[in-house]
């Protein structure tokens, strides 16, 4: 399981060099299941494919399409070898949300902490935002999550990701319990991610002087 660092950081501001960006991460849980969570008038039907290791182009493409506005990198900087040991992981469920055979949203669940598990990436590509897919996915999470002889259910999120995405969280019974500050190279600077994505994130050029 993540944590947060066991050093916590001293009062005042620290540098962020150029190049580098850096920010905030909510983690949160939940214990039990939630009896009920954000009204909703409609549920629409979700036409979700399980993924694995034999299609990673789809799921690279998929996770560009829903998290490169939010600088989701991780999966981007995996080698396939490393990429295709997660998705075949028994313990590890990947699904693709598909509208007319095009990926709109991406939803993986990681067991492989026992008794645990992660929302590792809950995620709408822009256009399906706002129709209630995002309820909808988040009400699959839980059965599947919950479906399972897990003690507790958590997830994270950070101050790159959608402004709404906190609130969400906590409206399904996710509970904050720490926080973290993460360091970390500009993806847009080593060619991972676009660089005119995630324009809410300025993108400071190494070697600018102060």
């Amino acid at each position: 399981m993540i944590m947060p660092p066991s050093e916590p950081l001293t009062n005042g501001f620290s540098p962020v060099p150029p190049g580098r960006i850096a920010t905030v991460v909510t983690y949160l849980d939940m214990t039990r299941r939630p009896l009920s969570g954000i009204p909703s008038k409609v549920q629409p039907a979700l036409d979700l494919e399980r993924i694995d290791g034999t299609s990673l182009n789809a799921y690279r493409t998929c996770f560009r399409r829903v998290g490169e506005d939010w600088l989701w990198f991780s999966r981007l900087a995996m080698s396939d070898e490393e990429l295709r040991r997660i998705l075949d992981d028994p313990s590890v469920t990947a699904l693709i949300l598909r509208q007319e055979k095009r990926s709109i949203g991406l939803l993986e669940l990681d067991f492989r902490q026992t008794g645990e598990c992660e929302i590792a990436f809950l995620g709408l590509a822009a256009e399906a935002i706002g129709k209630g897919l995002g309820r909808a996915l988040m009400d699959r999470a839980l059965a599947l999550a919950w479906a399972e002889p897990i003690r507790r259910l958590w997830v994270h999120t950070c101050g790159f990701d959608h402004p709404a995405a906190l609130g969400f969280y906590r409206r399904c019974g996710f509970r904050p319990y720490a926080f973290a500050v993460e360091v970390l190279d500009d993806p847009r600077l080593t060619g991972l991610i676009a660089r005119k994505r995630a324009p809410h994130v300025p993108l400071i050029e190494p070697g600018l002087a102060i």
